[in-house]
């Protein structure tokens, strides 16, 4: 509670303050954040789950403040924001994009933590130093210009009610919620991830290609799930006068007699199932799902294998120095407390980041990581185009220009909704009216292998497009249905599900795994 007063306090003081007609302003409090930054002529923020949880901390003393730490270090979340760093990188070295300026970076975790994301997204607009002034001749850290983020609905949707009073926009990689659409309550918010209304559509798609009118459904047990199960069932009638034989939410929790119950359900229907719980999905051979689009980002590992942290600059760059070592398994100096007396080693920060097997330099499925890239490519268009503005001929008051010495966010906004470029991978990126992005999926195939491996075979595209609407391709030759596959499932690809149910299915035992899925 003490956290969230905390920031709810700096919100009050940053709405009223940044509206005084004052010439400085004080800040009145500072938030320690994981984050990394880069200099530039023009600043872009980023959000990021670098940790994937926080714990709250009670005062030991009473004049002390609570604290909200963050824990659990997690290498993917660590390639996405290096992901946004090479992107402004290789910008940076494009001779037609942004000639003579220069773009930087403030990125910051948030920790999958609510009020740390929020709190971060105002720094991000507000500036972070303990004194700045409101004029042209502004000290201190720069606003941003743009945010790359937030990551998640829920978050994009309490920092969007605030960050768009100020016109701040904000290009989201993976927040998905069809809510988001909301042009009114969102109008600077944007995203390069399709939204859940694209979803099912896709899903839709599928069936009808197929002639599939007669459908399971299997959903989990949240707010997403209910909306998907809501807006399928809908589509199903709607679009293709199909129906539903079932609609299932699968339980979170030890409840072996409901997943027996649902298995014994799904065997007696001839329905094929839709399936729309991430968990589950890769543990039904056979089963067709929509994926978000992969990418390929020519030169991403090797900017990856150059990262290295900043010894005389560990706070700016925290986020690098708690990856080298979550990495290494080391401390910089000075350590914790009893850390070298444990044995611990302490870090030089010339470890080799080649010689470890490490998730972050896995560059074979970018998906998140695709979308990063888009939303940055995207901002950067976007002023690439206010700058080329010619005098006299420009949107604003009097056909004026904006000026890069007195940029203004909301001025992005408008070169933003009418960016239209293609990656290198062939993809077409601009916006529509409510800020979502030409929506785009794959299809994917999961395959039980005899040996007992997975195998998650792109099988197709599911897209709209300006021209041509919405689209499906399929490569039918290539998808593996579970009806023939039933014949060959080997003992020990039973075993390795269990194993993996066990896993994914916990506290539960796998012993109640077994008698639910009558393994």
């Amino acid at each position: 509670m003490g956290a969230f007063l905390d920031t709810f306090l700096f919100l009050i003081w940053f709405l009223s303050e940044s509206s005084s007609l004052f010439s400085s302003c004080k800040l009145r409090k500072q938030f320690n954040f994981n984050e990394m930054h880069k200099a530039g002529d023009v600043i872009l923020g980023g959000l990021f789950e670098v940790h994937y949880t926080s714990v709250f901390h009670e005062p030991t003393f009473t004049s002390e403040p609570n604290q909200l730490s963050c824990q659990g270090f997690d290498p993917p979340g660590f390639r996405h924001a290096m992901t946004m760093a090479y992107a402004i990188d290789e910008i940076n070295k494009k001779p037609n994009l942004l000639q003579n300026v220069s773009l930087g970076y403030s990125l910051y975790d948030n920790c999958a933590t609510l009020v740390i994301g929020f709190s971060a997204a105002l720094s991000l607009a507000s500036g972070r130093e303990e004194q700045f002034l409101l004029q042209e001749t502004c000290l201190g850290t720069p606003p941003v210009l743009g945010i790359v983020g937030d990551p998640f609905s829920t978050f994009s949707i309490a920092t969007s009610d605030v960050i768009g009073l100020f016109k701040l926009p904000m290009v989201s990689y993976f927040a998905t919620c069809s809510c988001l659409s909301d042009r009114r309550r969102f109008p600077s918010f944007f995203r390069t991830i399709p939204s859940d209304a694209f979803q099912v559509r896709a899903m839709i798609q599928i069936m009808k290609h197929f002639g599939w009118t007669w459908a399971g459904l299997l959903v989990s047990d949240d707010d997403y799930g209910r909306h998907v199960a809501r807006s399928f069932q809908s589509d199903l009638t709607e679009s293709i006068g199909g129906c539903l034989a079932y609609s299932e939410i699968l339980p979170w929790g030890d409840n072996p007699a409901e997943l027996k119950r649902i298995v014994h359900l799904m065997k007696k229907s001839t329905a094929p199932t839709g399936l729309q719980t991430p968990r589950f999905m890769p543990y039904l051979g056979g089963t067709l799902g929509i994926a978000i689009r992969r990418g390929e980002i020519s030169g991403l590992k090797d900017f990856l294998l150059k990262t290295s942290p900043d010894k005389s600059n560990n706070h700016r760059n925290r986020m690098v120095s708690q990856f080298w070592e979550y990495t290494f398994r080391c401390k910089f100096a000075p350590p914790p407390a009893g850390w070298v007396e444990a044995g611990g080693a302490l870090c030089t920060g010339q470890e080799d980041l080649a010689s470890v097997e490490t998730e972050f330099l896995d560059v074979s499925n970018l998906r998140p990581e695709y979308n990063i890239y888009k939303a940055v490519y995207a901002l950067a268009y976007a002023l690439d185009d206010m700058l080329r503005c010619v005098p006299g001929r420009g949107p604003f008051s009097g056909h004026s220009c904006a000026a890069l010495q007195t940029l203004e966010p909301w001025q992005l906004i408008h070169y933003l909704e009418k960016i239209n470029f293609t990656t290198t991978f062939g993809d077409q990126v601009s916006f529509d009216e409510n800020g979502d992005a030409l929506p785009i999926y794959d299809i994917i195939n999961w395959q039980w292998l005899p040996d007992g491996k997975i195998n998650v075979q792109n099988v197709g595209v599911v897209k709209k497009s300006a021209s041509k609407g919405e689209e499906l391709t399929l490569d039918e030759e290539n998808i593996f249905w579970s009806f023939v596959f039933k014949q060959t499932l080997s003992r020990a690809t039973t075993a390795q599900l269990k194993r993996t149910l066990a896993g994914i299915l916990q506290p539960m035992s796998a012993a109640a795994v077994n008698e639910a899925l009558l393994l």
